[in-house]
């Protein structure tokens, strides 16, 4: 009894035999493949390339995309040192907040930022950043392990920002002395832009933002 073979037996036996096309060269040039690029039949020889070719070219673009990508974060990374630099550089404690969120704007070209701490240091205690929060706002703040993104809703946190358009999207940055410690002060960036802080982008950037804000900023409050 002959087995026929289908696709797979004769695609095994292939695989198993890889010397196959090299003991029956002539096959290569005659069969013949519907090409999706070209829209006619060619050779095997012909295919290979054309897979070849697709490859190299998605190649390429992945390659395009890595470099962008490195290019961005090398810009991004010049931004952060050049930022934390004039944190270093600020002689007066009571300058640091203006200094931090002022850089934030001119350096990572933000539209707002703002901030407000509690339990601040006696002599700290009648600074604009230092100005009245809610228990809820506060218990907001304590309750978020990482920076939130997304629409304004009517946060009370984006009437800390002076605006002469209505903020549509908002960042909230949670400050803390280390990680799982109490919250003493909520970092804000704002934007009438809807785009520009979603719930789905990514916060890595931000949480580095978070950390060194809440290093530099752990001087005024009250030990």
């Amino acid at each position: 009894m002959i087995k026929v073979m289908n696709s797979t037996d004769i695609a095994t036996y292939l695989v198993q035999h890889p010397h196959f096309f090299e003991e029956h060269a002539e096959l290569l040039s005659s069969i013949k493949l519907t090409s999706p690029v070209m829209g006619r039949a060619i050779s095997l020889q012909e295919r290979q390339m054309e897979v070849v070719r697709e490859k190299y070219r998605a190649l390429e673009l992945r390659l395009a995309e890595l470099m962008r990508i490195a290019e961005d974060n090398h810009i991004i990374t010049g931004r952060f040192q050049s930022w934390t630099r004039s944190l270093l550089l600020a002689r007066n404690d009571v300058d640091l907040p203006h200094i931090l969120t002022q850089g934030l704007q001119d350096i990572f070209d933000l539209p707002h930022a703002t901030l407000r701490l509690w339990n601040v240091a006696a002599d700290f205690s009648h600074t604009w950043f230092s100005g009245s929060v809610s228990e809820d706002a506060m218990l907001f703040a304590k309750g978020l392990s990482a920076p939130f993104c997304g629409p304004n809703q009517d946060f009370e946190a984006a009437g800390w920002i002076e605006a002469a358009e209505p903020l549509q999207s908002i960042a909230m940055l949670p400050l803390r002395q280390a990680p799982g410690a109490m919250t003493f002060g909520l970092l804000v960036l704002g934007s009438p832009d809807p785009a520009r802080y979603t719930k789905d982008m990514a916060t890595d950037f931000l949480v580095q933002i978070a950390d060194t804000s809440s290093a530099a900023l752990s001087c005024l409050i009250d030990q």
